[in-house]
């Protein structure tokens, strides 16, 4: 008979191993000259979350039984020196282990969603082996007990979504939401890597047993002064915010809605848009040791809370009102986190995502029925005035309007006075050195004769 340790192995390694194990299977038949049909794909998605969700559950239920609160599982030393190590460590506690049954849960069902909904799809293959990446960095974030393997999980769950957002990549506008998403992941992914880097200046690791405590999640210590903290602490709110579409990085989620109906569901609905959200409640303790990141998170959920609020009474597109339904209720988890309420903020955490992945699914139908209403009824259905409407002036009311439609004017703003000012120092630079180039060439080179500056808005007209 199996003592307790190791079933417990046993469990950790079918959780974290089995969508690797699918990706593998997916990726390599993705290759093959003679593709696995559409229902023995779906087959191959359907075997493999489940084991998943069974060895999680499994798990939760023999920690319950046991009364064991942290399980760490340990899969070897990647990289040792005098001042650095580098190990992927698992960890079972209670953040990961409901957090990584959501995942297999919402994901298993999306997975059977999107087997009929993306029939005969020409890049069916294509999405299911994107999904399966997904579903790989969101189990390996969710369970990642480094901030090495976190990071690994992190960067698997931006690229799967990014790609995704492309995934009608014949037309123009997939690829450029695409490419959009994908500069605000890279700014997210660069602060957490420079946590990262802070974490391991400081310590020479990242392990969080060291970093966030001992004791299990979520009455840990952070191993950081107050100076430590704020610096760790900011470079896990930009990131977070990234992630999660906080302010002023929300402009990215509509644009997100270019994708596959399941994969706007499962990622900008339900798990992709709470990671930034996990991502607080793992370094919770680091939030605690410093009151200013903590009031920072707290003013950042509101904002967003109220931004996402007014933009999504008046977006035009089903999909798009979810969202930023869907980011409203995110602002208010990360100010439940910013505020102390750890288990209020996952059990809301988990309960949002489960009821949008419903109502993101149910969409199509829902404008499908509210058609079918109203042409029972000859007219459009009627609508009461709202509180805003019996209070505000005209004027005020259009003021008003004007700001959510355009969705608090931060794309124009980070285009105008982030991305431009950026691309123009890169383009001086680019040209200082051709000039250098150049001098020392004696004459100019051929890169510079095919390189032409860009056309002004005075050229063109």
């Amino acid at each position: 008979m199996p003592n307790t340790d190791t079933v417990i192995s046993i469990l950790g390694v079918l959780t974290a191993g089995s969508p690797l194990v699918l990706t593998l299977v997916l990726g390599v038949a993705a290759q093959l000259k003679h593709r696995p049909t559409e229902s023995a794909t779906g087959r191959i998605v359907q075997i493999c979350v489940v084991s998943g969700l069974l060895a999680s559950l499994g798990m939760l239920a023999l920690m319950l039984t046991t009364g064991t609160r942290h399980v760490t599982i340990e899969i070897g030393s990647w990289a040792s020196m005098e001042h650095y190590h580098f190990v992927i460590k698992l960890v079972f506690d209670r953040l990961s282990v409901p957090f990584a049954i959501l995942s297999f849960l919402l994901c298993g069902t999306i997975g059977a969603f999107a087997n009929s909904y993306l029939h005969r799809e020409p890049g069916f293959h294509r999405f299911f082996v994107l999904y399966s990446l997904f579903i790989l960095g969101m189990v390996t974030a969710s369970l990642a007990d480094t901030i090495e393997t976190l990071f690994i999980g992190w960067e698997l769950v931006g690229l799967s979504s990014a790609l995704l957002v492309a995934f009608f990549h014949e037309r123009p506008m997939p690829v450029h939401n695409g490419l959009r998403v994908w500069t605000v992941y890279r700014i997210s992914d660069a602060a957490l890597l420079l946590a990262s880097v802070a974490l391991h200046h400081l310590h020479g690791h990242g392990d969080f047993d060291t970093l966030l405590g001992a004791q299990p999640w979520p009455f840990g210590a952070a191993a950081l002064d107050s100076a430590q903290a704020l610096l760790v602490g900011l470079l896990i709110v930009v990131a977070a915010a990234g992630k999660s579409a906080l302010i002023p990085f929300s402009g990215w989620l509509p644009r997100a809605m270019e994708g596959p109906t399941p994969s706007s569901a499962i990622f900008y609905g339900a798990l992709s848009v709470h990671l930034g959200a996990f991502l607080l409640l793992r370094f919770s303790p680091v939030l605690e040791a410093s009151l200013i990141v903590s009031g920072v998170v707290v003013a950042l959920g509101l904002l967003t809370a109220i931004f996402a609020a007014l933009a999504s009474r008046v977006q035009s597109d089903i999909k798009s009102a979810l969202s930023f339904a869907s980011l409203t209720q995110v602002g208010i988890i990360v100010a439940e986190i910013g505020l102390g309420f750890r288990y209020v903020a996952l059990v809301h955490l988990l309960g949002h995502a489960c009821l949008r992945t419903l109502q993101f699914l149910r969409a199509s139908s829902v404008l499908q029925d509210y058609r079918s209403l109203e042409d029972a009824l000859g007219d459009a259905l009627p609508q009461r005035a709202t509180f805003w409407e019996r209070i505000l002036s005209p004027p005020a009311r259009a003021w008003w309007y004007r700001f959510a439609f355009e969705r608090g004017y931060l794309d124009a703003w980070l285009s105008d006075y982030v991305a431009r000012p950026f691309l123009s120092v890169l383009r001086s630079c680019d040209a200082l050195e051709r000039r250098w180039t150049d001098f020392l060439a004696g004459r100019p080179s051929r890169e510079s004769d095919l390189v032409r500056p860009s056309p002004t808005l005075e050229d063109v007209r």
